[in-house]
């Protein structure tokens, strides 16, 4: 992708009226957006399965003031909304980009509702991430996707990507109800939800049905959608260069059968093709170090192709140092990480450095604690990378590690790594793991003397609602108790993604800016290829795929003429028709 992509005199293998390029979340809901308002489009992905990282998440899509969580009850507004991003995300991003997300987000729901077979619901108590913030609520504004049967996909049921959690296709469990789950030892609500899991599964493999939830759930149903649309979708198809005539995007070329390929686009162009999570190279010049594609669950496809291509046609890149950082764990040279969520909140776990020393809130937002680790990795001479789960005997018995069953005893593989270590007593663990033992027995003591009293005075764990969401109310406070009961347990967690966050700078529009913040006519970005509306902030569950779908939605109603850049702000505009929402005539 080194020549200038000039268009003049190019023979065109077929013409479309909008191209996306990345088969996602974002990129399916503006293929549908773009063929309900008459365009005729395609999808093109790189890879032989659709449905992106998308497929591979929990599955939540965060849209503030969405009619889903406003009939439910939740009090929110747009004006409730916008003091949240004001709070959480800030100056970060234009505001014209976050009004243009706070108003399209609701609209987008609605029109899916009505167009689609793309159903949610609301997942009443996923906490926004930093509930206490103004605006914010214990009750969240997630939305995830009502259980899909694949089947419904027929012979195309073979091309959609699969889960992170295979079990998934048969249990119709969402990820809010694994979280609840997760306490069945200790809790009712968990062992009511395990035997409603076990009855479900059953069912569906009695009735021969293959029930998609979370990420999967939002991929197959947007895949249905666009098949039943007749929305052309070709695999194994990877953009080799974006195609220009005097300065606007007209194409693109492609890579098919080993042929190039070249496509017009009469309204333009749409970059869905994710970030770079698993391009070392642009990991190794724009992030914090260290930073392994190892270490990233996005999907192995996910190589920038889209942010490089916007690149050579003079796009301006932004918060390419970021990313949707979590701590993972490994074990031995498995294909992605298992991305660590519910055991750092548990009570009876905790977190240590290379020097056996707690350095951090456990049971904050997963992206927070990875730039914690960034922070003190590169700014004190300690090494956190890799760092230390350390739990006892009772945790182990009482709650999930991973995807590993309480109680249960953890898979010899596990230990045969160097990823999981277990010793009867906290110093033969430390000499394990290669931590001083001194100060990992006086940072246990410490922490236990929290667990007791039920307030932590180092990191302030279980001050937050987001942070007892995986905690245990049977204790004072819910993600505190002490470590006493041997063996003791240690898994080594890295600085990991679910994918990155910095991309291409967009209008309100989502519209490709180059250098000098001029629009790059017939060009547009959305999801991981476009600089992310949330800046350095994470608001909530699903603030990526909420916002992929949302300008993806917003790019096909701008490419079909139907909105313009001097929409009204949220809130501002009359209630319209559902059908019609978010489209000025």
């Amino acid at each position: 992708m080194t020549d200038e992509g000039k268009g003049h005199g190019v023979q065109w293998d077929q013409e479309f009226d909008w191209i996306v390029v990345g088969s996602g979340g974002g990129g399916m809901t503006s293929a549908l957006t773009a063929h309900h308002h008459g365009l005729r489009s395609v999808i093109i992905e790189k890879s032989a399965y659709v449905g992106g990282s998308t497929a591979r998440s929990g599955g939540c899509v965060w849209i503030p003031n969405n009619y889903l969580a406003l009939h439910g009850g939740l009090p929110d507004s747009a004006q409730l909304a916008r003091t949240y991003m004001a709070a959480t995300v800030g100056e970060r991003t234009p505001r014209a980009l976050q009004e243009a997300y706070l108003k399209h987000g609701p609209d987008m729901i609605a029109f899916l509702r009505d167009h689609s077979a793309m159903q949610f619901e609301w997942s009443r108590g996923y906490s926004d991430y930093y509930p206490e913030a103004p605006g914010g609520f214990a009750d969240g504004r997630a939305l995830e996707p009502l259980p899909f049967n694949g089947r419904e996909l027929g012979p195309n049921f073979k091309h959609l990507r699969r889960p992170v959690m295979l079990g998934v296709r048969y249990t119709s469990i969402s990820l809010r109800r694994v979280q609840i789950m997760g306490g069945l030892r200790r809790h009712w609500s968990g062992r009511r939800q395990l035997l409603r899991t076990i009855a479900d599964t059953a069912r569906n493999l009695l009735t021969g049905k293959a029930m998609l939830t979370m990420g999967q759930g939002i991929a197959g149903r947007l895949y249905y959608s666009v098949l039943r649309a007749g929305i052309p979708v070709e695999l194994n198809t990877a953009l080799t260069r974006l195609i220009q005539e005097d300065g606007r995007v007209v194409g693109v070329e492609v890579m098919r059968n080993f042929k190039p390929r070249r496509y017009r686009a009469r309204r333009g162009v749409l970059l869905a093709t994710g970030g770079f999570a698993h391009n070392q190279a642009m990991r190794d010049q724009y992030h914090p170090q260290p930073s392994q594609a190892a270490w990233s669950i996005a999907v192995e496809s996910d190589t920038g192709d889209g942010i490089r291509a916007g690149q050579v046609v003079g796009a301006r890149v932004d918060l390419m140092e970021d990313a949707w950082w979590g701590p993972v764990s490994q074990v031995g040279a498995q294909r992605y990480p298992n991305f660590s969520v519910t055991e750092r909140s548990t009570p009876g776990a905790m977190m240590v450095n290379s020097q056996g020393e707690r350095f951090v809130n456990e049971a904050a937002p997963y992206s927070d604690v990875v730039h914690r680790i960034h922070e003190l990795h590169n700014g004190t001479g300690v090494s956190h990378v890799p760092c230390w789960i350390i739990l006892d005997r009772a945790n182990r018995e009482s709650y999930l590690l991973g995807l590993a069953p309480p109680a249960l005893p953890l898979p010899r593989k596990f230990f045969e790594h160097g990823d999981f270590f277990k010793a009867p007593t906290l110093e033969a663990l430390a000499g394990q793991i290669g931590v001083p033992g001194d100060k990992l027995v006086a940072s246990v003591r410490r922490f236990n003397a929290y667990a007791e009293s039920g307030v932590d005075a180092d990191f302030h764990r279980g001050e937050s609602a987001y942070d007892r969401i995986f905690g245990d109310p049977h204790f004072r406070n819910p993600n505190l108790a002490p470590l006493t009961k041997p063996p003791f347990y240690a898994v080594k967690l890295y600085p990991g993604d679910i994918g990155t966050r910095g991309g291409l700078v967009t209008n309100e529009l989502a519209q490709v800016l180059d250098r000098n913040g001029t629009v790059i006519e017939g060009l547009w970005a959305t999801g991981n290829s476009m600089a992310s509306v949330m800046g350095h902030s994470y608001p909530g569950p699903g603030a990526t795929i909420g916002p992929s779908m949302t300008f993806g939605y917003v790019a096909a109603l701008a490419a079909a003429g139907k909105i313009s850049a001097s929409m009204p702000a949220a809130g501002d505009a009359a209630t319209v028709d559902a059908g019609q929402a978010g489209v000025s005539s």
